[in-house]
């Protein structure tokens, strides 16, 4: 048996060699990243994939991913694609834009295609008013079957919703509720421009427990300014009170000459960098110690929630959207700069809505550039997906799956992890790749050895720090 199938929940933070190895490297919500897209890979090619889906009989689910980009007060740490505005007329314009790619996109793909993970992400999805939010899910459905007991995910800034919000949000389908928290310090709070107060945060998680949703998941970022480790021991008690399913902790990535809004944090606020780290040990202390598993790459879960037990199974998938336990579905993307996946390939929509709104006026798929990944590119994803989910890889599995000898062809890449292996990170026998509980938290480190495209230092620049 594997090191890592043996204790899969366990976690160890070495502080220590978590400073010495910290580096820049991208979070692998797929691979290859998404800056590696080309604008060679256009509408006609998307079309041509599409049209390749049911090849063989295979005809997967689908995953379908709705992105709002409005919101109507900015949060300076926010790295996401945005627009900043109070006027709410716009989302008038923008869900009929919407609806018009679902149309072209179901005309595509086939009427009544199966849709087994649906999320709406932003910006801020509940920018939408009632009326509006069920056009949109109405176009959807009219579109795509929706399939029972599917995860339908929503983000919601508990600052803009009711009760009356959430019932429905239960009645549009939704079963899934994640929840943006940061750190409920009012000093970071005011610092970053997200004023939120714990009633208000409380008071959407009971409406969601109230109005049936399966899974309730917090978000929270370390290393934002004013931030100390007595603060932030509060607000990680305040979370385990209010018992998520979920939590996400994220590290602040202070990079203020690509993200703009970044600008307006003093840098001379931000924690140093060891109480940074101090954080981010406090944190993984007191989320393992209150029951929560770590599931890989910020993300935490209670032992009975699907994650956990996908992760137990050997089913956790990873993509756009985070941890998932569906593997096998094609993901479509709708909305602007929003990202899809159809077999071996890539697509992004355009980012600015000017751009969305002329490729549609011309009755063509918005897709501003995208990649078809080669052989390489697969055996190499599926080698990351392996050791972000699961700790771990079976050599011959990848030889059966993708007819290779694994120690010639990724001979170069095994000799480099021998030095994770001499710093504990990792195990290495002639079947199995594990990594140890030590390794857990850098495990975009140990992915970087896989990834062919960061064999210059210069390339790492423009990923955020590892930790």
């Amino acid at each position: 048996m594997s090191l890592s199938a043996k204790a899969s929940s366990e976690l160890e933070v070495d502080l220590e060699l978590i400073r010495r190895l910290d580096k820049n490297g991208p979070r692998y919500t797929s691979y290859p990243t998404a800056d590696r897209f080309v604008e060679a890979f256009n509408a006609e090619s998307y079309r041509g994939w599409v049209a390749k889906r049911e090849i063989g009989g295979i005809n997967r689910p689908l995953s379908l991913y709705v992105h709002i980009p409005f919101c109507n007060t900015l949060c300076f740490y926010c790295a996401c694609n945005k627009e900043i505005t109070k006027d709410r007329s716009r989302a008038v314009d923008y869900v009929r834009y919407m609806i018009k790619e679902l149309d072209m996109q179901a005309a595509l793909l086939g009427e009544g295609q199966r849709v087994e993970q649906l999320h709406w992400g932003g910006g801020t999805p509940t920018f939408l008013s009632d009326d509006l939010m069920r056009e949109l899910m109405g176009a959807i459905r009219r579109h795509f079957k929706l399939v029972e007991n599917g995860e339908y995910s929503i983000e919601i800034d508990p600052r803009k919703v009711s009760d009356q919000t959430i019932i429905l949000l239960s009645e549009l389908g939704f079963n899934r509720i994640s929840i943006g928290v940061q750190d409920f310090d009012p000093q970071v709070q005011r610092a970053v421009n997200r004023i939120q107060s714990e009633a208000e945060t409380l008071q959407v998680i009971r409406a969601a427990r109230a109005n049936g949703f399966k899974s309730v998941s917090l978000d929270l970022i370390y290393g934002l300014p004013k931030q100390t480790l007595k603060g932030f021991k509060a607000t990680l008690d305040k979370v385990i009170a209010a018992d998520p399913d979920r939590l996400s902790i994220y590290n602040y990535a202070h990079m203020p000459t690509i993200f703009k809004p970044q600008r307006r944090i003093h840098e001379e606020d931000l924690p140093a960098p060891q109480v940074k780290l101090d954080i981010l040990s406090l944190a993984v202390r007191t989320l393992t110690d209150a029951g929560y598993v770590y599931i890989g790459m910020d993300h935490f879960a209670k032992p009975d929630d699907e994650l956990a037990v996908a992760q137990r199974q050997g089913r956790l998938h990873r993509n756009f959207q985070g941890y998932s336990t569906h593997s096998d579905c094609d993901l479509v993307a709708i909305g602007v700069s929003s990202i899809g996946k159809i077999g071996p390939t890539y697509s992004q929509n355009f980012r600015e809505l000017e751009d969305y709104y002329d490729a549609l006026d011309r009755d063509e798929l918005p897709i501003m550039r995208g990649m078809e990944l080669n052989s390489d590119d697969l055996v190499r994803r599926a080698i990351i997906q392996a050791l972000m989910c699961h700790f771990e890889l079976s050599k011959e599995s990848f030889n059966i799956a993708y007819l290779i000898d694994f120690d010639r062809y990724f001979a170069i890449e095994l000799e480099e992890l021998k030095e994770y292996e001499r710093e504990g990170l990792l195990k290495l026998t002639p079947e199995w790749i594990s990594v140890t509980p030590k390794g857990r938290m850098l495990i975009r480190n140990i992915c970087m050895v896989f990834d062919k495209y960061l064999r210059t230092r210069q390339e790492h620049a423009r990923y955020s720090k590892v930790i």
